[in-house]
Formats: structure tokens, C-alpha cells, sequence
């Protein structure tokens, strides 16, 4: 969980003294900055920093991020410094830029609670984070001087985790809303867990500062747990089971603890996933995120469908770029390995959100090229403007693990009569998932979770007797995918749980390279046979029927799983090869799942075992549901 930019300003660097530049002069010299405590309807005073443009020729609006990062610098002389990102755009057109610490963190009074649930029902003082909006936003509309009567509010990650609550707040002067990458469900897709799968080493690296308790205001949070072993393949291997986790940062980290009292989706989670509230959702809404954001890539998907299926009247759109967690603020034109032809965030950032708050702010330009979904497609490298997403001309297409083990588009029971085909033995492959000796989720020695391992090459995976690979033939013809795949795995495991980890590949022509024209990471990495981590979801397994209520493997039983993977947007050139993997563990990404029915938050060593993976093919055998792009 590296939330190294979480706020939309992007400013990474809180300076004390100003960068010596003509941007920071100006902004230094045409703002005045104000810091204020605004008090909520129960009381509680939220510290909060208002750069505020000397302009007195226009009235002007209020973009404004809520952050549980810290809006430092703190003291009127101090400026965050936005020269260094693309936010001094806002600060050109004369935006009053607004910071603010939650409730309960930094210099903010109250108590914290991590993604606090939307209470629809609030009577009297009751608070929540949309009624903390409400209030912050009632009370600079009415208190400072020379603004227009408009708001827009915008973060990224955890900040839009506050953007998504600002939008149901239902205040009139808000107007414009973009939550981008943001914390929407900690058990299915974001951040903590995808599909009831513990995503420790994120959430490890992360929460031991973050979770510390800070009960009065304070502008210093300190340092957390310092992992002796830089390498954290070994490091969480020797940590063991996930309890011993817990007990290496004690016991004041509140939300590590009750996160281990729920191992289920719970009442606890399904209050805690903020698509709940999108009901009659008031302001434009403007969803943004990565198709390789390691941390959330779930939630601006799912937060746009969801609105889009509860608040039908919502003017709600999303976009989409071939980005890791908060690209689309710095550059955007390779991740890792892979390059997109050109700079995706700059294309981003003046053609998309900048016209979007100027429109709805300013009642400036025009949005007629901001569609419904604008979605980058990679393999192509071409953006897409499209009336809908999924896209109106795709159509769901099965693909099947033939008896050859190869994809393949036919059924492979077409082939065979009807009363022949219960007379033909099962088709399987099958491997040994070993906890002692996982599947790692990316090749070499690392200190912390890289971001590239999303789009990484998966050679070294193809290599392990443990990965089963599948893939088509050689191409005649693009294929492009838009939109989620669903895994239908026929599956029987020699033990009474097994995670199931899917990745769909673009594999690359053995003699492909780049032209040197096209921007990249100035490293020579061999791209002939590249191997491409497109999209890539794990399932634990006793949660395949229900997240509620996990179920036990019968060991030996032929047990469908099926699951979804996140969107996909991508086209597989031709010439190039479509492959899925399948493996059983995603180190230290994920937590080992002991492979032994239980609750693995309380594990021991001794409940880890061996199992053997069988996965089925044939007739009746596993397939793949694609989105296909007619």
C-alpha cells in the first residue's frame, strides 16, 4: 500500500522554504494561504489550509481534497507546493485551493475511524464523512470572501475514499466531484483483500504508521515498524502465520485488530464499502483510476457502476489510463517494461479533468469530448471515447482449455456425440501448491511491493512446475477485451481450501522490440517474447459461494470456483498470443492460505500444508468468459 501521493495536489514535497523558480514565486506572490479550524455540527473542529487567490477582478470556486495524509505544511508562511505538479493549472485559473484534515488526524480534533460507514439516516449532531463535507463546505461558501458558490472536490486514494462520501453530502454549492483511485471495498477489491484474500504486504507496510494512535491533535506521526530483512519474499516467509504479523506491532494499532476479529464479509466489511451511498448522487461525477494500480484498482470501476445502477439521473463518468497508483499526476507514458506511445497523463490531466472542473466551476469551455467512459486501450495504445462500459458492441465470448491444453474459442465438446461424451474420461492438469515454497508475484529480490509487477513479465512463473499455462495460437487478428472476465474454474484440490490466482497474458512476437522513437524506462529489457501481465485476481477459495459464509473443500470432489477479474482494456495484436496462468499462491502479495479449512487469521504453522491442484478440462471442463470488442 504505497500511498506516497494520495491527495490530488501531488505535492510530494512539503517545503519549508520555496523552490527558487518563476511557478513558486508566482504562487507565492498571488496567494495568500489561511489556515482555520471549521467546526462540525457535534463540535469537533477540523483543521483545514485555504490557499486563496489576491485576484479581486472575478469570483472565483473552491477545489478542495480531504486527506487523512496530512495537510502540511503547516503555517501560513509555509506554501504546498504545487509548482511541482500539474494542480498549478488550478492555481493559473485563480482556484481557492482547499486542504483539509479529517476527523481525527494530524492537527484535526475528533476520533478516526477508518473508512467510516455513511450513515443515511443521521439525526441531529450525528456525524459521518459526507455530513463533515456538508459542513466544511457550508461554512467557506458563507466565510470567504470572493469565492463563486461552487465546489469541486478531488483525491486520490484514501482522499477519494473522502471524495466518494463528499458526493452524497448533498450540498448544493458542490458541484463537481472526482474520486480518483479510490478506497471503496477493503474486502473484495481494494487495498486489504481482494476476494477475502489478505493482501499483507501492503497492507503491513502501511499500517503500523498509519494506525497509530494519535489521540490530540498532533503534526508529527513518526515512523512505524523498520522490517530487518530487505527482502520481503523471505522476510514474510520467516514471519510465518499471519497472527505473528500482528503481534510484531503490538496492540495499539486499533484497525489491524478488528480487521483479524472479521475474517468474513461481515456486517462490520458491508458497512465499510462506500458504494452503499451512491443513491441520488447530486454532482457531476468524474471516477478516475489505473488499469494497473496495485493498490485500487477496483474502486473507480465498481464505484461507476454502481452509481450508474443506483443514481441512473447522476451525470457520472469515468476514465480510465494504462497507469499505476496516481500516474495520471506525474508521467504517463511507460510503466515498467511496457510503453503507450505517449504521455497518457499529460493527455489526461489538459483534456479531461482540468476542462471538467473548468466547465462545472467556471462555466468555462466545453466537455462534449468527455464521454461516458474514456478508457485508454493498451496493445493498441489508443484511447477510446465510448457511450457506455462496458462498450455497447461487446459480446461475452467463452474460451476453453482444450484437451490439448491449449485456448481455444471452440467448445470442446462440440466435437463428440451427446452419448459419448459421459463415457469420456475426466481431463485435467494438475500441480502441488507448497506453502513452504509459494509462487512468488514477481521475479527478483525486492524491499517493497513494486508497482510494475502489474504489467511485469511472466516468464519466470512459466518456468515453475507449480503455474499452470495455457495459451492460444498465434493471432490471425487483433482481440480486443473491454471489460471484466470471469474465471469458471472446474477444479478438485487433495485438501479442504486452496486459493486460486488467474492472470491473463498478452505474450509478445519472439522478435519484438520497440522503436527507439517511443518513450521508455531507458532500460534494455529483452521484449521479444515478453510475457504481459494484463489482469491478474486471486479467490480464497472457501469464499466461492459465499463471502458470509466461507465453505469447506471436500478433498477429491470436483468443485466448481468461479470468480470475477477486474475491467480489462487491452488488445491482443496480432501476432501476439493470449495465455492464462493459474497457481495457487501470489507471495508475499497475498497471504498463504494453509490450505487446511480455517480461520487464517488465527493459524498456526501447524495448520500449513501441501496440496495437490487439479484443474479440469475438456468437456465440462474450465473456461474463461471474455468481453469481446465486436
Amino acid at each position: 500500500m504505497n500511498k506516497l501521493s494520495l491527495f490530488c495536489f501531488l505535492a510530494l514535497l512539503s517545503l519549508s522554504s520555496f523552490s527558487q523558480n518563476a511557478d513558486s514565486t508566482w504562487f507565492v506572490n498571488n496567494y495568500t494561504k489561511k489556515e482555520t479550524y471549521i467546526t462540525m455540527r457535534d463540535g469537533v473542529r477540523l483543521f483545514t489550509s485555504m490557499y486563496i487567490p489576491r485576484d479581486s477582478t472575478e469570483k472565483h470556486p473552491f477545489l478542495m481534497t480531504r486527506t487523512p495524509y496530512s495537510c502540511a505544511p503547516y503555517g501560513e508562511d509555509k506554501y504546498v507546493s504545487i509548482w511541482h505538479s500539474y494542480v498549478m493549472a488550478y492555481a493559473k485559473e485563480n482556484y481557492i485551493l482547499v486542504l483539509q484534515d479529517v476527523r481525527g488526524r494530524y492537527m484535526s480534533e475528533g476520533d478516526f475511524e477508518d473508512v467510516r460507514p455513511f450513515n443515511k439516516n443521521k439525526k441531529g449532531k450525528e456525524t459521518d464523512e459526507a455530513s463533515d463535507t456538508y459542513d466544511a463546505i457550508d461554512w467557506m461558501v458563507k466565510n470567504v470572501p470572493g469565492n463563486n458558490g461552487n465546489f469541486g472536490v478531488f483525491g486520490t486514494s484514501y482522499p477519494g475514499f473522502y471524495s466518494t462520501e463528499a458526493a452524497l453530502s448533498g450540498h448544493p454549492a458542490l458541484k463537481a466531484v472526482s474520486p480518483q483511485a479510490p478506497v471503496t471495498d477493503w474486502f473484495i477489491g481494494d487495498d486489504f483483500h481482494h476476494n477475502g484474500a489478505f493482501f499483507q504486504m501492503d497492507g503491513f507496510s502501511f499500517y503500523p504508521t498509519f494506525g497509530k494512535p494519535h489521540p490530540k491533535p498532533t503534526q508529527n506521526y513518526g515512523t512505524g515498524f523498520t522490517t530487518p530483512i530487505k527482502d520481503n519474499y523471505k522476510f514474510y516467509l520467516q514471519a510465518g502465520a499471519i497472527k505473528n504479523l500482528a503481534s510484531m506491532i503490538g496492540d495499539s494499532i486499533k484497525f489491524w485488530h478488528e480487521m483479524y476479529e472479521h475474517p468474513d464479509y461481515d456486517e462490520w466489511w458491508q458497512s465499510r464499502n462506500a458504494r452503499t451511498g451512491l443513491y441520488n448522487v447530486k454532482p457531476a461525477m468524474l471516477w478516475v483510476g489505473g488499469l494497473f494500480d496495485a493498490e485500487d484498482c477496483f474502486g473507480a470501476w465498481n464505484s461507476f457502476k454502481a452509481t450508474q445502477k443506483q443514481s441512473p439521473a447522476t451525470n457520472n463518468k469515468i476514465v480510465m489510463g494504462p497507469w499505476y497508483h496516481g500516474q495520471w499526476g506525474r508521467e504517463g507514458s511507460f510503466l515498467g517494461n511496457v510503453r503507450f506511445e505517449s504521455n497518457t497523463s499529460e493527455y489526461y490531466q489538459q483534456n479531461i479533468e482540468i476542462p471538467f472542473f473548468q466547465y462545472y466551476l467556471k462555466g468555462k469551455g466545453s466537455i462534449a469530448q468527455l464521454k461516458k467512459a474514456n478508457i485508454f486501450f493498451t496493445g493498441e495504445n489508443k484511447w477510446h471515447e465510448l457511450e457506455q462500459w462496458p462498450p455497447a458492441n461487446v459480446e461475452e465470448k467463452n474460451i476453453y482449455i482444450n484437451y490439448n491444453k491449449k485456448l481455444s474459442f471452440d467448445n470442446p465438446g462440440v466435437k463428440f456425440k451427446p452419448e459419448d461424451r459421459s463415457k469420456r474420461p475426466p481431463s485435467y492438469s494438475e500441480y502441488v501448491s507448497d506453502p513452504a515454497k509459494p509462487v512468488p508475484y514477481a521475479e527478483g529480490v525486492h524491499f517493497r511491493r513494486t508497482r510494475e509487477y502489474m504489467t511485469d513479465d511472466q516468464r519466470f512463473a512459466s518456468r515453475r512446475t507449480d503455474v499452470l499455462t495455457f495459451e492460444t495460437d498465434i493471432l490471425s487478428q487483433d482481440l480486443t477485451l473491454a471489460g471484466p472476465v470471469t474465471a469458471n474454474l472446474i477444479t478438485a484440490i487433495s485438501t479442504t481450501d486452496a486459493d486460486f490466482v488467474v492472470k491473463i497474458i498478452d505474450v509478445f512476437p519472439d522478435d519484438f522490440s520497440y522503436p527507439a522513437t517511443v518513450k521508455g524506462n531507458d532500460k534494455d529489457y529483452p521484449m521479444g517474447g515478453y510475457e504481459m501481465l494484463v489482469r491478474g485476481e486471486i479467490m480464497r477459495g472457501k469464499f466461492r459461494n459465499s463471502f458470509e459464509k466461507p465453505e469447506a473443500f471436500v478433498a477429491g470432489k470436483i468443485t466448481p470456483v468461479k470468480f470475477i477479474l477486474p475491467d480489462i482494456a487491452h488488445t491482443f495484436k496480432t501476432g501476439h498470443r493470449l495465455m492464462i496462468q493459474i497457481q495457487s499462491s501470489w507471495f508475499p502479495l497475498v497471504d498463504r492460505n494453509p490450505q487446511t479449512f480455517t480461520n487464517i487469521y488465527k493459524a498456526s504453522e501447524s495448520d500449513f500444508q501441501k496440496a495437490t491442484i487439479r484443474i479440469y478440462d475438456g468437456i465440462n471442463g474450465s473456461y474463461f468468459t471474455l468481453p469481446v470488442m465486436r
